[in-house]
């Protein structure tokens, strides 16, 4: 395993964007997760520090983010907080 990569999935579960793995893993089968602008459609597709993830915020919205670190485990807000960077509140989208 790469120590400077981590699944999507898992980091979307890590820093608590998600209540569970599975809920991440379909975010990204159905295309609602993009990478640095790439649709994801792999829960396995690697993410690193420095990469800027745009998640579902509701219908209708988006949630920009930058990877700050990847994290080993799930575990409180607190501590996944320091995963990441916003970059911006909300943004609304077309879908």
């Amino acid at each position: 395993m790469n120590d400077c990569a981590l699944r999507i999935d898992k980091w979307l579960w890590f820093a608590r964007f998600c209540k569970s793995r599975s809920l991440a893993a379909a975010w990204c089968v159905g295309g609602e997760v993009t990478l640095n602008g790439a649709v994801v459609t792999k829960p396995a597709q690697l993410l690193r520090p420095g990469d800027v993830l745009a998640i579902p915020a509701g219908p209708r919205r988006r949630r920009m983010v930058r990877v700050l670190a990847l994290g080993a485990r799930r575990g409180p807000a607190s501590e996944a907080r320091i995963l990441y960077e916003e970059l911006s509140a909300t943004i609304d989208g077309a879908g």
